[in-house]
């Protein structure tokens, strides 16, 4: 267990508190404790790259915690009202469907190598600054226009081409399995 790792274990750690935050109306401390989590998030990674201190278990946990905050920031923030419900649908549905694929490759006995293309890591940068302008409009009472909606556009385009080039991607790994 790496101090990277139990980095990444406590951002896991701090979703429930974000969430329980934002559904409590609590948007000052949600977006304190997001603004943790991503400096976390840096740390880990920083850690783990310079002191080589990367491990299998690293690299499962890191993108499970990535998932686990956004999904719970975007449903609650969903629910909330905070953001439209069509966005946090197709959040979600890109990680089911990624997690999804993931499972059937390994119930297939052919696991698939997850590697973050370029896409997927602006991605995940877009609904990162987009889940932050959103808390910190909510937390300091600003008009977060126009951005929110330059944002939210990038996530669409982002969610949109990284999870079609996921899927090329995995239909092309699967193709290889053979009819019995």
């Amino acid at each position: 267990m790496s101090i990277p790792n139990i980095i990444t274990l406590g951002r896991i750690m701090l979703v429930p508190i974000i969430v329980w935050a934002i559904v409590s109306s609590q948007m000052e401390v949600a977006f304190a404790v997001f603004l943790v989590a991503g400096i976390s998030d840096a740390v880990d990674g920083f850690l783990a790259k310079r002191f080589n201190m990367t491990s299998e278990l690293g690299a499962l946990l890191d993108p499970l915690a990535d998932k686990a905050l956004l999904v719970s920031i975007y449903m609650a923030l969903g629910i909330w009202g905070a953001i439209p419900r069509w966005i946090v649908i197709l959040v979600v549905s890109r990680d089911i469907m990624i997690v999804a694929a993931v499972i059937v490759s390994w119930l297939f006995d052919r696991p698939v190598e997850m590697k973050p293309s370029m896409v997927s890591k602006l991605n995940t940068v877009a609904q990162v600054a987009f889940a932050a302008l959103v808390l910190a409009a909510l937390a300091f009472g600003f008009k977060p226009a126009p951005y929110d909606m330059i944002l939210m556009g990038l996530v669409t385009i982002f969610t949109l081409s990284s999870v079609s080039l996921y899927l090329v991607e995995w239909l092309r790994h699967m193709s290889t399995i053979e009819a019995k």
